[in-house]
């Protein structure tokens, strides 16, 4: 039997430095501003406050997803070293990598037959991708195969749960996800969607609170709900942010006095180009395993 290594896409939110120390390679996505195409390097030839600041200055950022060509090119120097792979994918509800995965591994498969690729689709984005993957790298090293490895994420990656919510309408606006009309009044209202990944891994607006302060609160109360054994909950929890570390500092210090048990110090991560190109700056999203898995 092969040994194996999990790779995984830039989409996962997490610092290069904490991929590599697990030692875990990235497919980069794409990201497209005035004409130039980029490769999310998760911001080690850029900052988070050059990419927002461009967005601040009127640039619309668009996205492409990682391609077969470029998963192959991440995954033939591991299979050459005789290296089985798991591959996290970012959600297949928000995006094609998947289904370019799906492609590469069929190719691997003839140029590699000795060798095994299997591909796992997260149902999960940002540093909710990151958490399984990090879970994923601890299972790994506690000694879990491939097989088993890749069986229970399949198993649990729904009972990661994703909250969401911004202070910055604009970019729900050019999304589709409300009306101009909408975005306007919840702007001066000061309203703050609180968001969620679905079952299919689809992002979907689940309340409207009013101001940030009530969405922070409310952010904290729904994990003391869903948590793994609640207010017990001794796993680790991520948050992950677009140019409002303020927000995401206050949210995670009321976590860290509410769980005692946490695993560590709540880990806060920026939210990087291709997700951001999408939230815009203004968006605090939280990370954490629950008892259930997520609903429609």
């Amino acid at each position: 039997m092969n040994d194996y290594k999990i790779t995984c896409c830039s989409t996962c939110d997490l610092t290069a430095e904490h991929l590599a120390s697990l030692g875990i390679a990235f497919a980069k996505y794409h990201y497209i501003i005035d004409g130039v195409d980029h490769r999310d390097d998760l911001y080690v030839s850029s900052t988070p406050e050059q990419f927002y600041g461009a967005i601040d200055g009127g640039a619309l950022p668009t996205t492409s997803q990682v391609t077969p060509e470029e998963l192959i090119e991440l995954w033939e120097p591991i299979l050459n070293e005789g290296f089985d792979i798991l591959h996290i994918e970012f959600s297949s509800g928000l995006s094609g990598g998947y289904a370019s995965a799906l492609s590469a591994q069929e190719e691997m498969a003839k140029r590699y037959p000795a060798n095994k690729v299997i591909v796992v689709d997260s149902l999960a984005a940002s540093s909710g991708y990151g958490l399984l993957v990090d879970k994923a790298a601890e299972l790994k090293a506690g000694g879990m195969g491939i097989d088993e490895l890749a069986a229970w994420l399949e198993e649990n990656k729904l009972r990661v749960r994703h909250w969401f919510f911004s202070t910055n309408l604009q970019h729900f606006k050019r999304g589709g996800r409300i009306s101009g009309g909408a975005a306007a009044i919840g702007s001066l209202l000061k309203i703050c969607p609180v968001m969620d990944v679905n079952n299919q891994g689809k992002l979907i607006i689940r309340e409207k609170v009013m101001g940030k302060k009530k969405a922070v609160k409310r952010m904290y109360d729904i994990m003391t709900a869903q948590a793994e054994r609640g207010s017990e909950y001794s796993g680790k929890c991520y948050i992950s942010h677009s140019r409002v570390l303020d927000d995401a500092k206050e949210l995670a210090f009321m976590i860290e006095d509410g769980f005692s048990k946490l695993n560590g110090k709540v880990e806060i991560d920026n939210i990087g180009t291709v997700i951001g190109s999408h939230t815009g700056p203004g968006t605090v999203a939280l990370f954490y395993f629950s008892d259930s898995k997520r609903g429609e």
